[in-house]
C-alpha cells in the first residue's frame, strides 16, 4: 500500500505524533472504570471551550456521519417540517437525509460556489414554519464557509431548532455555538482535530434535549442515552477509550497553541495556498475570496487536464490531494489544509509539487 509524504486531502487528515501515541496506550474497560468517565468529562469541557458553548457535548463512537444521523433521528418524526439551507453537497444531502426519515423538506437552494442569502432563508422560514433549520458551516467539496449568526437568529424568530454541520470547520475557525443559537452542532474527529475517523460529537442545547425527549428515538445513534449516561456512568455501548484519549490529546494541542493562534495559522496557510494556485493560473472555485474556508481550498481542474491524470501525477510525486463528488466530480479538486495539515512547510511542498506537475 502506498503512502504519501505530502498529505493534503481534506480529511481524514494526517495524525500528529502525540495523538498517535495516545492510541497506542493500553486502557481498561470503559464500561466499568471511573478513569474513563473522568476522561469523558474532561474531553467535554475541552470541546465546550473550543466551540464556545455551555451546552452539553455528547461524544460518540463512530465516524462523523454518525453525528449527522443521530441529531436528525433524535429530534424528527415523520411529517415534521425541515428547512434545509443548502449551498453544497452536504447541505443538499442533509435535506435528503431528513426526507428519508419522513420529514417534509423544503430547500433554500444556492449555487455550490456561493453562500446562502439570509433574506431568502428568512422569507422561507416565516412561510414554511419549520421545526428544524439545517445548514453546513464549511462545505468541504466547495471550499466555502457560510456565516451562521443570522441563520441562528432566523431559527429563533420562527421557534425552530438550528442544526449545523461544522465537521470540517470546528477547531480551525471560530465556531460560537451559543452566540449563534446552534441547538445541534455536529463535529467529527478526522478533520481539524486530527484524529482517526472514529469519533463524532454533538453539541445539544436544552431546547434540543426537550425535542429528543418528545421524540423518544432509540437506536445505536440515539442522543437520548447521552443526556445523563456519562454522569450515571452507564453508556449504551462499549466506548472507544483509545479514541477518547486521542481526542483529549488533540484538543489540548489546540488549546495549548491558543485558539486565536490556531485560527491565524489556518488563515495564513489558506491565503498562501490560494496565492500559489492563482500564480499557476489555476482558477479558484468559490466565486468570492471572502467566502472561502480557511480549512480547505477548492479549485477548478486546469484546462488540458483531467482529474484522474492530474491526481496520478501528484501521487507519483508523493502528494495526495482530494478529488470531488456529485456535480463537482472531475471538475473541482481540493487541497485540505486543516488541523495537522495547516502547516506552511507542508503546503509549500504541496504547491511546489503541483506547479512541477502542471509544467510537465
Amino acid at each position: 500500500m502506498r503512502t504519501y509524504p505530502i498529505p493534503l486531502v481534506p480529511g481524514p487528515v494526517s495524525v500528529p505524533q502525540a495523538v498517535r501515541e495516545a492510541y497506542l496506550t493500553d486502557y481498561g474497560s470503559p464500561d466499568l472504570e471511573g478513569d474513563f468517565f473522568e476522561l469523558y468529562a474532561a474531553c467535554e469541557r475541552q470541546l465546550q471551550q473550543i466551540l464556545a458553548t455551555q451546552n452539553d457535548v455528547t461524544i460518540h463512537s463512530g465516524e462523523g456521519m454518525l453525528a449527522l444521523w443521530a441529531a436528525l433521528k433524535s429530534v424528527l418524526r415523520p411529517g415534521d417540517r425541515v428547512l434545509a439551507v443548502a449551498n453544497g453537497l452536504f447541505g443538499y444531502g442533509i435535506g435528503e437525509m431528513a426526507a428519508q426519515l419522513g420529514a417534509v423538506v423544503e430547500t433554500v437552494a444556492c449555487a455550490y460556489d456561493d453562500i446562502p442569502d439570509p433574506v431568502r432563508v428568512r422569507a422561507a422560514a416565516r412561510r414554511f414554519q419549520p421545526k428544524l433549520i439545517t445548514a453546513v458551516h464549511c462545505e468541504t467539496p466547495s471550499g466555502t464557509l457560510t456565516p451562521l449568526a443570522e441563520l441562528g437568529t432566523i431559527s429563533r424568530e420562527v421557534d425552530a431548532l438550528f442544526y449545523v454541520d461544522f465537521v470540517a470547520s470546528g477547531g480551525g475557525v471560530p465556531v460560537r455555538v451559543d452566540e449563534w443559537a446552534i441547538d445541534l452542532g455536529l463535529l467529527g474527529s478526522q478533520k481539524v482535530l486530527s484524529l482517526l475517523p472514529t469519533l463524532s460529537m454533538v453539541t445539544v442545547s436544552s431546547r434540543a434535549w426537550e425535542a429528543v425527549s418528545e421524540v423518544g428515538y432509540v437506536g445505536y445513534d440515539a442522543l437520548a442515552p447521552w443526556q445523563d449516561g456519562p454522569a450515571r456512568r452507564y453508556l449504551p455501548y462499549t466506548h472507544n477509550w483509545h479514541g477518547l484519549a486521542a481526542l483529549h490529546t488533540g484538543c489540548q494541542l489546540l488549546l495549548d497553541e491558543g485558539l486565536a493562534a490556531v485560527y491565524a495559522r489556518h488563515e495564513a496557510v489558506a491565503a498562501y495556498c490560494r496565492q500559489r494556485l492563482a500564480g499557476m493560473g489555476v482558477t479558484l472555485f468559490p466565486r468570492r475570496a471572502e467566502i472561502a474556508s480557511p480549512t480547505v481550498s477548492a479549485a477548478h481542474v486546469p484546462d488540458g487536464w483531467e482529474w484522474p491524470r492530474l491526481d496520478a501525477a501528484l501521487r507519483a510525486r508523493g502528494m495526495a490531494a482530494g478529488g470531488n463528488y456529485g456535480p463537482l466530480a472531475g471538475k473541482v479538486f481540493r487541497i485540505g489544509h486543516m488541523g495537522n495539515q495547516a502547516r506552511m512547510e507542508l503546503v509549500e511542498k504541496g504547491m511546489d509539487v503541483l506547479e512541477e506537475a502542471l509544467k510537465r
